[in-house]
């Protein structure tokens, strides 16, 4: 029995939109959201007493780094850049 994949995508920390650890562009992108503002959320979370700080670093270590993709491998038959002369 094979089970199905998931329909939402998981938690994972960004490799494209990282600036510290990735873990607030990870979260932007988990639930669609701008990466800009969920930083602005946690900067202004860190004015409010609490550990925001050692939550943040927490979920660093916690959350699963985003897998890198290979890059892209140039195509066997590339397309002419121009038609060829006629002979």
């Amino acid at each position: 029995m094979t089970t199905p994949a998931p329909t939402t995508p998981r938690l994972m920390r960004s490799r494209d939109d990282a600036w510290l650890g990735g873990v607030c562009g990870g979260i932007a992108k988990r639930f669609g959201w701008d990466a800009a503002i969920v930083r602005a959320l946690f900067v202004v979370s860190i004015l409010l007493p609490g550990p925001q700080v050692l939550l943040y670093i927490a979920l660093w270590i916690v959350i699963p780094r985003e897998p890198a993709t290979p890059p892209s491998l140039p195509e066997a038959n590339p397309p002419a850049p121009y038609p060829p002369a006629a002979v």
